[in-house]
């Protein structure tokens, strides 16, 4: 069954790369789907957690998409040398109430994820949501550079 799923995530990667090579811009429902995949595949989610697991994941990372979209806002707003010393400040105390917030958030989910999933589980979805992320990164900046 290991060797199945990893056959499975195998082919889910290189169908995504492959896809996203092809293309100048990354669809976003392919990149939705090759992450999808390699979760499933990488905790070995059973068709039981499946259903209470993904709307559960989805919720999540919709409020880890607002935070850090925040987050961006008022970064970008704090490094403008044309505010005032006390925009500046505000600013910064809001970068560190929204990343208080992004911390919060991940403390509640893992709450929540723990009575769908095992802790492996969990700890599994960590190290793949971070892999997922440095595989993109890497395969948009190898794209970017053969430009």
């Amino acid at each position: 069954m290991k060797t199945r799923g990893l056959i499975i995530l195998q082919i889910i990667v290189v169908l995504f790369f492959a896809e996203l090579k092809a293309q100048d811009k990354p669809n976003k429902q392919n990149i939705e789907a090759a992450k999808i995949g390699l979760i499933t595949n990488r905790l070995n989610i059973t068709s039981e957690q499946a259903p209470i697991f993904w709307p559960v994941y989805n919720e999540y990372e919709n409020k880890k998409a607002e935070i850090k979209k925040s987050l961006r806002v008022h970064l970008s707003e704090s490094r403008s040398l044309a505010s005032s010393d006390d925009k500046i400040l505000a600013e910064i105390k809001e970068v560190l109430t929204l990343r208080q917030n992004e911390v919060d958030l991940e403390k509640e989910y893992m709450n929540k994820f723990l009575k769908i999933i095992s802790v492996r589980q969990y700890s599994e979805l960590l190290k793949t949501d971070f892999l997922f992320k440095q595989l993109l990164l890497k395969k948009l900046e190898k794209k970017e550079s053969q430009k």
